[in-house]
């Protein structure tokens, strides 16, 4: 079996792609269900129907682009990622895996290759929380790690339902049906941009996923008392922001004395009210996010922070409140799938570095129904959900050969 990648094809469509976006060049930003989002999903479909794939999508908007096998009734391969993109974005996350996963199988069909096992792409709805506040949406129902009826009290910024808006935007049927079957794939496979630096300066071309940090995603509201900033003097202050600051180092400090380099936390929001200059913040609402590849550390700096958010609200005589979002445990990657990823980096004389995810991705929730890994390419400077990331054209051929070697190895 002879593979050539089409560099010239892909690499065109990577940029035909992030023209679909509300951003103006080289930003990228494409939220789940806008305008710009269903365009980039209506092209995405041509292009897998053009390369005789059968299209289905589910009540939630994932969609499964099919390469149907010699055996209908063997479970399929899967591989996939998502093309939705945060504001201010680029052009490479998530789209890498869509795109180099199509032109993988476009490459085994022109090789002569014909599976046992279906091969399927899948592109995931709302991978990111951008506008429903939790991340990986599809992959959750998909799963079964969140229920329909959990999902149907989502909410976007403006108050609008998940059920109005998905079917508004087309897509119809119950959430219920959106859950696959344990074992309904084979074996999935995640093509990715590492989204850090470790590729780049370790210089191996290839990075191979065995574990998958745990994310867990809070807001905080703290309620203080306003006045003027002239009229309240410092004593008889309660000031909800001090109060946050207060609170962001003390977050900050868990993570960094958690005693791992894997535990991670951020604030990443911080929405202050009434926000102006010769105002007392009354109120302040964090969003915060605390990753680790290890549950119990995860949790312990969860229990830190609470234990903060007590200290802070009895000395400054605020009330905090805290919601959690979600909490999910990490995952170990599918031994099988990646020896089979190792056995084609081998097989093409590539080098490759067995590495954690320290970003979650949707690999994470396929990996509760499925065996699961997902493949990494480097990306310049680590640099991620910003204008200028950027995976050469060397490095995104590279990774979707490997993945087609692989695809083929497991579907035969």
């Amino acid at each position: 079996m002879s593979l050539t990648i089409v560099r010239e094809r892909l690499l065109a469509e990577i940029d035909t792609l992030a023209s679909f976006s509300d951003a103006e060049p080289p930003a990228v930003t494409r939220i789940v269900f806008t305008p710009a989002d269903l365009r980039a999903r209506s092209w995405m479909k041509a292009r897998c129907q053009e390369a005789g794939l059968t299209v289905r999508e589910d009540a939630v908007g994932n969609t499964f682009a099919r390469w149907n096998g010699s055996d209908a009734n063997a479970s399929p391969v899967g591989s996939g990622s998502h093309i939705d993109a945060i504001p201010n974005a680029g052009k490479y996350d998530g789209v890498v895996g869509v795109l180099g996963g199509l032109e993988a199988i476009r490459a085994l069909q022109q090789s002569g290759f014909r599976p046992k096992h279906s091969i399927e792409l899948l592109i995931f709805t709302s991978e990111e929380p951008t506008r429903f506040g939790i991340g990986c949406l599809g992959s959750r129902l998909l799963s079964g790690t969140l229920s329909a009826d959990a999902a149907r009290k989502l909410t976007d910024t403006e108050g609008a339902t998940l059920d109005d808006i998905r079917q508004r935007a087309g897509f119809a049927g119950e959430l219920e049906d959106v859950n696959l079957p344990s074992g309904y794939y084979k074996a999935f496979i995640e093509l990715h941009i590492e989204q850090g630096p470790l590729l780049e300066r370790q210089q191996i071309p290839l990075g191979i996923v065995t574990t998958i940090a745990a994310p867990a995603s809070l807001r905080i509201v703290i309620e203080g008392s306003g006045g003027h900033a002239g009229g309240v003097l410092m004593p008889d202050r309660h000031d909800a922001l001090c109060a946050a600051a207060e609170l962001i180092l003390a977050i900050e400090s868990a993570a960094r004395t958690s005693g791992a380099i894997d535990t991670v936390a951020t604030v990443g929001i911080c929405d202050v009210f009434p926000n102006a200059v010769n105002s007392i913040p009354s109120r302040v609402r964090l969003s915060v996010d605390i990753r680790d590849t290890d549950l119990q550390r995860r949790d312990h700096v969860m229990r830190a922070l609470q234990t903060a958010c007590d200290s802070v609200s009895e000395k400054r005589q605020v009330s905090i409140h805290i919601e959690l979002l979600n909490a999910d445990a990490p995952a170990d990657c599918s031994p099988e799938v990646v020896e089979a990823l190792s056995q084609s980096c081998r097989k093409q004389g590539l080098n490759f570095l067995p590495m954690v995810s320290r970003a979650y991705h949707d690999s994470l929730f396929i990996s509760r129904i499925a065996k699961a890994a997902m493949l990494f390419i480097p990306c310049r400077k680590g640099y991620s959900h910003r204008p200028d990331e950027y995976a050469s054209p060397e490095d995104i051929v590279r990774g979707t050969m490997v993945l087609a070697e692989t695809l083929a190895a497991l579907s035969a």
